[in-house]
């Protein structure tokens, strides 16, 4: 499907302006990618799909995607094309995927996490990018406001909520006072988390302190040179791949690991509110699939995660030198 070239003129056109605005949230279990409008089988599609890096919470944002489009009609090897290109967390890839998508012919392209979306909209002004796991659009550079995105660029935010995981840590550890964050400092979506942690542990009492990598590779040591009584993992790509690296640390310290998404619970941590990245992929390709049949990014809204799974790992808690609270067991959506 290919767009008018006075629709393609207007998004060349439209600027990339930052504005703070609120989000459009969705319920993650209601949300269900639509089927076409005119109950007819979908024409076909093309989309070129970049994934930052294999880890997960990212691999299954790619997988919710592809399994949603499915569910809509639009199935690979039928009427989908898909071109998927992972970049390895390496940014001199990422530019050059990005390169490539500029030139060819897909209709639409699906960026998975922060950079991945920057470096396509960097290159790509002629036709729609959706994103997922993108923590703030706004502050990316990606997206005019939340609500009216203003360009040819729109998708999901998983933002995590920091009160919420902060209250849990101090619900966890009542005597708390300092936590650990150590984050890429080339993630706009991880300084954008530092910074709300900070303001809102200011009003806990909590003082948060941070060490800052460049690659996967760092975290080891980034993790040991903090002395802090809890760590909390953001959604931070790169340190969300090397979460071993923190957990063990943790492990050494004899003092838990909070984190944002299932499956670093799953990998180690002690508990966390969790991001649902499958249902990333599937709101993405909700929105993908209304842009293939015509709808102006421009004025599709961003959509956020509202409602946020309690996961806990009590055989890594108890690893970690902690007994989670009846109470936070209990109501948790998942045990590992």
């Amino acid at each position: 499907m290919k767009w008018s070239r006075a629709f393609v003129g207007a998004l060349a056109a439209a600027s990339l302006a930052l504005a703070a605005c609120g989000g459009a949230e969705t319920d993650p279990e209601e949300t269900a990618a639509p089927s076409p409008g005119n109950g007819e089988a979908p024409a076909e599609a093309t989309i070129g799909i970049v994934n930052l890096l294999s880890h997960p919470a990212l691999d299954a944002a790619q997988a919710g995607f592809i399994e949603a489009l499915a569910e809509a009609g639009y199935v690979e090897g039928e009427n989908l094309t898909l071109d998927i290109q992972n970049a390895n967390n390496d940014q001199s890839t990422l530019t050059n995927i990005a390169n490539t998508f500029a030139s060819g012919d897909a209709d639409l392209f699906y960026a998975i996490a922060t950079p991945s979306a920057q470096s396509l909209a960097q290159v790509i002004t002629d036709r729609p990018i959706v994103f997922a796991a993108v923590t703030d659009p706004v502050s990316a550079g990606l997206v005019d406001e939340w609500e009216n995105p203003g360009g040819n660029i729109t998708g999901v935010s998983d933002m995590n909520p920091m009160d919420g995981q902060l209250n849990l840590i101090q619900e966890v550890l009542p005597d708390v006072q300092t936590v650990g964050i150590v984050y890429s400092s080339g993630e706009v979506n991880s300084e954008v988390q530092v910074e709300q942690a900070q303001a809102v542990a200011d009003e806990l009492g909590i003082e948060i302190r941070t060490a800052t990598v460049t690659n996967s590779a760092e975290v080891q040591q980034a993790a040991q040179s903090l002395d802090v009584d809890a760590f909390l993992i953001p959604t931070d790509n790169t340190v969300v791949s090397a979460a071993e690296s923190v957990i063990q640390v943790a492990e050494q310290k004899g003092v838990p690991v909070f984190a944002s998404d299932e499956s670093t619970m799953e990998r180690g941590a002690a508990a966390g509110l969790s991001v649902n990245y499958t249902q990333q992929g599937k709101d993405a390709a909700a929105l993908a699939i209304q842009l293939l049949e015509g709808a102006d990014p421009a004025s599709l809204p961003v959509e956020t995660q509202k409602e946020f799974d309690l996961f806990v790992n009590e055989a890594a808690a108890e690893a970690q030198g902690i007994t989670l609270p009846a109470e936070v067991i209990e109501r948790s959506a998942k045990q590992f």
